[in-house]
């Protein structure tokens, strides 16, 4: 296989893994469409820490287009050696990725967080509690549970849903970037590109 083009639809995948995990976070934010929740800060505590901005998002743009640039990485020559360029830009991306791994992790830690402790609502005594705290996760397979969050209407599927999507988008960001060292360090020891200008074996 061709590393640099591997590495390169891992780049274009992670560019807009990056974008729906950003889109997921900035919904938490609008439960039903609304502002005031946000506003009121009434909610969840875990919706602030940019699990999805930041982990899922922005810290996964910079790998990414490190990757999608290595196909057309042109630095031959270095060390006496017409490729040793072409090694150095592969075994570069692995630190790319090793970001990228981190951000990913962020994501998904606090995505399950978020899912294990539920939302912030208002209960039927009117008090703004985190209901299903103390169940553990327990009320995810309980669905007949979530009625007793009154406001915001529907917090319980919305928080689920976007949170799920966010562990989800993170988890197979996690996987890419695992895959790109795998592909970085025998892009970088093997020294191997398929294009027919340039080949060069271990």
């Amino acid at each position: 296989m061709c590393y640099g083009k591997c590495a390169r639809c891992i780049g274009h995948s992670l560019v807009w893994l990056a974008v729906l995990c950003i889109v997921a976070n900035i919904l938490l934010y609008f439960p039903n469409g609304e502002t005031k929740y946000a506003s009121d800060d009434h909610l969840s505590r875990f919706v602030w820490f940019f699990s999805g901005i930041v982990g899922g998002g922005v810290l996964m743009l910079l790998p990414a287009f490190v990757f999608i640039g290595l196909e057309e990485e042109d630095c031959c020559g270095c060390c006496g050696q017409e490729n040793c360029g072409k090694r150095c830009a592969m075994l570069s991306s692995v630190l790319a990725a090793l970001i990228g791994i981190a951000g990913s992790g962020y994501c998904v830690i606090v995505a399950a967080l978020g899912l294990a402790e539920g939302p912030l609502c208002q209960d039927y005594l009117g008090q703004w509690n985190y209901t299903f705290a103390k169940t553990e996760g327990q009320y995810l397979m309980d669905t007949s549970t979530w009625s007793e969050c009154r406001e915001p209407r529907h917090i319980v599927e919305w928080n689920v849903t976007l949170f799920s999507i966010l562990l989800a988008l993170g988890g197979i960001e996690f996987i890419l970037c695992l895959i790109q060292i795998i592909n970085g360090v025998l892009g970088g020891i093997c020294g191997y590109c398929c294009s027919r200008q340039q080949r060069y074996d271990c």
